[in-house]
């Protein structure tokens, strides 16, 4: 082999061997897959999430195959136990370098219902307000090298509306001027903010709809006639957050299909 064989032509890293990424909402879906992802990458994955078991059961997943990674229990919209979770991750990883504010709920609710205040309030704490908690919390560790990422996860619902959704939709609208708004602000400083809006994916949100109905909407709406997986979704979240990813800033990279490229 020849020395200009071995020379390499390019200078940008694709690498996060050893980065600290902190992936909320992992315990299952796109966190889960994107908590692998990260960990088949070679970063070290913080994993935070409500449910105990599905936490426990992620991080001895990421073990067992030989990863590091570091779980804790919270709920994002409790400001006290995130607080203490990120400071456990952060003692037993180190700073964090990749935020991924995955964490959502999707409550239905009519504006004329009675539990429209409540399913607002649930929705729009957990989905818009505890990541704007979460980006404040991790800030001075995203800025102290200058190359630090945040992805946020929207979803198609913030380029459009569905009836009877305006909670989810209103936030996540919120979650994409979120990050325009971040990108402009934190770009200067060296961190980007993007985030990744999901179509019709096979999650927990979407395990009620039936296989029938499922695949009666992706062969109208989705030009791949398909559902996406969560790990498709996971896929754009890394590529985001890749040292490499340096004048990618204030994006929203859709992963739906094709569904609203389709006028019909």
């Amino acid at each position: 082999m020849t020395a200009a064989a071995t020379t390499q032509l390019t200078h940008l890293n694709r690498s996060v061997t050893d980065r600290v990424v902190l992936v909320t909402g992992a315990a299952s879906g796109m966190g889960r897959a994107v908590a692998h992802l990260f960990a088949d990458a070679g970063a070290k994955v913080g994993l935070v999430d409500r449910t105990a078991g599905g936490i426990e059961l992620v991080a001895d997943e990421i073990n067992r195959a030989g990863y590091i990674c570091a779980g804790r229990v919270a709920d994002v919209t409790d400001r006290a136990a995130m607080t203490k979770a990120i400071e456990g991750i952060r003692s037993e990883l180190g700073a964090i370098d990749i935020l991924v504010n995955n964490a959502g709920v999707s409550i239905p609710a009519p504006i004329d219902s009675d539990d429209y205040e409540a399913a607002w309030n649930s929705t729009i704490g957990t989905n818009l307000e505890a990541y704007t908690f979460l980006i404040r919390s991790c800030l001075s560790d995203l800025l102290r090298n200058g190359d630090g990422r945040i992805v946020n996860i929207a979803s198609t619902e913030g380029l459009g509306a569905t009836p009877f959704m305006t909670p989810y939709t209103a936030s996540k609208h919120g979650v994409v001027g979120l990050t325009r708004g971040l990108a402009v602000e934190l770009g200067r400083r060296g961190v980007t903010v993007n985030c990744v809006a999901p179509g019709p994916i096979r999650t927990g949100m979407t395990a009620a709809i039936s296989e029938e109905d499922k695949h009666a909407f992706a062969q109208r709406r989705v030009p791949l006639g398909r559902y996406g997986s969560p790990e498709e979704v996971a896929h754009a979240v890394l590529s985001l957050s890749l040292p490499s990813a340096s004048y990618i800033n204030g994006t929203v990279l859709v992963v739906d299909g094709g569904l609203t490229a389709q006028n019909t």
